[in-house]
């Protein structure tokens, strides 16, 4: 079932908040060990806040998301409940307070099946740097299914939760969503609060949706959009109905074709489907039009700066003082030594290394500073784009999901997988992620539809009409044995 299903069930009284969340937790059990989808699963919670659920409705209240059980990514934070970041750091972190989304979620009847894994610290394409092991691709369990939120795309890949949410900072949705073949949206920076959600790159980080379809994304952004005071990067803007966008045609609609998107290295088989689902928009009515972005080469590159520096800074508190691992040592700095050595991963060591040497007195303005420069001109790219087109069509990945341990080895690569979504994290715009086909290897392919700033509606509608008209949502995969 979907979000919309599952509630129309429950509504009506055909199945309970605690059959179910009954249901889920027997999935889970058929093939979590498997997948390995999740950090902590949360059965006896799941079943309290069922059973209030049921409560609620019987007294003639109908929340938005009634028993619904939900997959959260293991960084952002529940109260009274581990949230590890997948780090052996905080292995045995329990936060004394809940993150905004998760408070939301729950205003409105959610059940929280079980916390996802990730790359540690939301630091990875393939969720194998997690401190609790690789998650595997449901598709095909030698493949990755992307990352960092990986857990919570394979998670909604294979059935074990009707919906999850993640988190984005240059990838971390749509990414998995297209390896796993669900939808995936990261919202405007600024749209959907980041209270409670620890951080990676404070400027690039954005909480979003994975769902099974693009209604389910639009009912799901209805609840955790709006203004929050307890986060200052929360943008004081109306939130509209999302799911009013739904079903309105396209026809006239403009859409802009990046040319270079579609470029050397880019998988035959991923173009070939993504050029396709371009077709189709092109016959419910849309407008295609190739335009140019052309400081797109230099984002990577920009990224692994800006994104590592704010790491080097964000990660300085995890130093075995306050909370999280402690390491003792010989004093005080051999403490924070040995904490951080045996706390942290490689990957994470990796980019705080990055990040530190990029802030590092003489090297700054050389790095960081031409970094955030370069940040500005790929925002200016997006702003020219949209005076002439209403949306940016894109591949979601260069490639299919790839095998685990294929990257591992030679970070560049790893790095490289992010090379279509990284520069909506730079601009801060919205971007979805949807399926649009299948390699010869039965390898979900994705299709990325790029907004302007705070204009998730027409995201919405390109997306649901270019749903609609095809079934690759409607595609599962059948677990190997």
């Amino acid at each position: 079932m979907n979000i919309e299903e599952a509630r129309s069930a429950v509504i009506r009284g055909e199945i309970s908040p605690v059959e179910l969340a009954g249901a889920v937790f027997e999935r889970i059990g058929a093939v979590e060990e498997k997948i390995g989808s999740y950090v902590s699963v949360r059965k006896e919670h799941a079943l309290s806040q069922a059973k209030q659920a049921e409560d609620s409705i019987r007294s003639g209240d109908t929340p938005a998301l009634p028993g619904i059980p939900i997959a959260v990514k293991d960084n952002i934070c529940t109260k009274g409940i581990k949230t590890t970041c997948s780090s052996r750091i905080l292995e045995n972190f329990i936060p004394p307070y809940e993150s905004t989304v998760t408070q939301r979620l729950g205003e409105q009847g959610y059940v929280l099946a079980g916390k996802t894994n990730l790359d540690e610290f939301a630091m990875g394409s393939s969720t194998e740097n997690s401190f609790f092991g690789r998650t595997k691709n449901p598709w095909d369990l030698q493949r990755v299914p992307g990352g960092s939120s990986g857990g919570s795309a394979a998670a909604v890949a294979a059935d074990e939760c009707i919906a999850a949410i993640g988190s984005d900072t240059g990838g971390s949705i749509r990414q998995p969503a297209a390896f796993c073949g669900v939808v995936g949206l990261k919202p405007t920076y600024g749209r959907v609060s980041r209270y409670g959600l620890v951080a990676f790159a404070s400027s690039l980080d954005q909480i979003g949706p994975v769902t099974k379809t693009v209604r389910d994304s639009a009912i799901l952004m209805n609840v955790i959009s709006g203004h929050d005071p307890l986060d200052s990067t929360s943008a004081a803007v109306d939130t509209p109905d999302f799911t009013s966008a739904l079903g309105r045609d396209i026809n006239g609609m403009k859409i802009g074709i990046p040319k270079e998107y579609f470029i050397e290295g880019l998988d035959g088989e991923v173009a070939g489907a993504v050029k396709e689902a371009i077709k189709q928009l092109e016959t419910l009515g849309a407008v295609a039009v190739e335009i140019s972005l052309p400081h797109t080469e230099y984002a990577v590159a920009a990224y692994y700066i800006l994104a590592t520096s704010e790491a080097s800074s964000n990660l300085a508190r995890y130093d075995g003082v306050k909370y999280g691992l402690r390491v003792e040592g010989d004093d005080l700095i051999d403490m924070y030594m040995k904490t951080r050595d045996e706390g942290f991963g490689p990957e994470v060591k990796r980019r705080i290394i990055l990040g530190t040497y990029a802030l590092s007195s003489g090297y700054y303005d050389a790095y960081y500073r031409k970094a955030q420069q370069v940040r500005t001109l790929i925002s200016r790219d997006f702003r020219k784009a949209f005076e002439t087109v209403d949306l940016v069509v894109t591949p979601t990945t260069p490639t299919p999901a790839f095998r685990a341990g294929e990257k591992t080895a030679d970070p560049l690569q790893m790095y490289l997988s992010d090379i279509f979504t990284i520069s909506v994290n730079l601009a801060g715009v919205p971007a979805i992620s949807i399926p649009c086909g299948f390699t010869s290897a039965n390898l979900p392919v994705g299709l990325q539809i790029i907004g302007r700033h705070f204009d998730e509606e027409s995201v919405f509608r390109a997306a649901y009409a270019y749903e609609q008209a095809t079934g690759w949502h409607r595609m599962r995969p059948r677990l190997q044995e």
